[in-house]
């Protein structure tokens, strides 16, 4: 996590509690176990911040499941048997606990939702997750073994997902493929980059479904399924997700999220050898301002 300061005269580790979910506590044990660097140096929790002060928190701890709270948040589900579920997430709910917010998340309500086995437990395995903005669909293992065989499709690229983003900007071609590899951004640790540097290869489909005057509506194929791979690839051909807080053009032209749908999922069942095809209709506050385009619909 980076903060940039912009006001002064606080304690450091008061700044951190106050400009981030992490409680001041949990901060105070960060800066003595050398975690926090303010302009790459270490400073003690008493360091008064200086306007643009740059600093960085390391966040590598793992969530145990054991301690996380059942949370009874309604959930969208779209197909379930005894191995695995069919999520229609909503957009603003976060997939999975993080330190720093470790409650209101899906996996809370999946754990709330299931006890499916033998000691009473469910742990529920992300297959992929969705950003807290994305809505749609989504697969959620219920055992150890269904995780690694669906986590060995996504791999192989077995499991197809669509998606619908509306776009900034008119995009002239049809269609087109975005083959670039993503990594950290060495800059914003926070985001993603198409950079060559410990990066994974990365290849997004798209076609363009209909062009508005200052807008494109796309269906987006992922053949890969890096972090934020739709958003960054869009953003690296200068097109970026509309409403996209971190990759957009930060002119929120809405309150709901960025405008990005998963839109549907087909894949053979790993265990009963089915085959399974979903698709969903995006939420309404999707659908409104795709309407609210149309007066500007053109045809080229």
């Amino acid at each position: 996590m980076k903060l940039e300061v912009n006001s002064e005269g606080n304690r450091l580790d008061s700044y951190i509690a106050n400009n981030s979910d992490l409680s001041r506590s949990r901060v105070s044990k960060l800066i003595s176990e050398s975690k926090v660097l303010v302009n790459k140096e270490i400073k003690n929790a008493s360091y008064k911040v200086k306007l643009g002060d740059v600093i960085e928190v390391s966040i590598d701890e793992k969530i145990d499941l054991d301690d996380l709270v059942p949370t009874n948040i309604p959930l969208d589900i779209i197909y379930e048997d005894e191995y695995l579920m069919i999520i229609n997430k909503e957009s603003g709910l976060v997939v999975h606990p993080a330190p720093g917010h470790v409650t209101d998340t899906l996996v809370n309500a999946l754990i709330y939702h299931s006890k499916v086995n033998n000691d009473g437990t469910f742990r529920p395995g992300i297959v992929h997750r969705l950003d807290k903005d994305t809505s749609g669909l989504m697969v959620v293992a219920k055992d150890i073994k269904t995780m690694e065989l669906l986590s060995d499709m996504i791999k192989n690229k077995k499991i197809e997902r669509h998606y619908l983003a509306i776009v900034d900007g008119v995009i002239m071609h049809e269609t087109g493929t975005i083959d670039a590899p993503i990594g950290r951004d060495e800059a914003n640790r926070q985001k993603m980059a198409v950079t060559s540097h410990n990066s994974k290869e990365a290849i997004t489909d798209f076609k363009v479904l209909k062009r508005f005057k200052n807008n494109t509506l796309i269906e987006c194929i992922l053949k890969t399924g890096r972090t934020h791979q739709i958003r960054v690839h869009l953003n690296y051909i200068k097109h970026p997700v509309t409403n996209d807080p971190l990759y957009g053009n930060h002119k929120k032209t809405t309150e709901f999220g960025q405008m990005l749908h998963s839109k549907s999922i087909r894949f053979t069942h790993p265990i009963t050898g089915k085959e399974l095809y979903f698709e969903q209709t995006p939420p309404c506050e999707f659908l409104d301002y795709l309407k609210s385009l149309e007066s500007d619909d053109i045809n080229i």
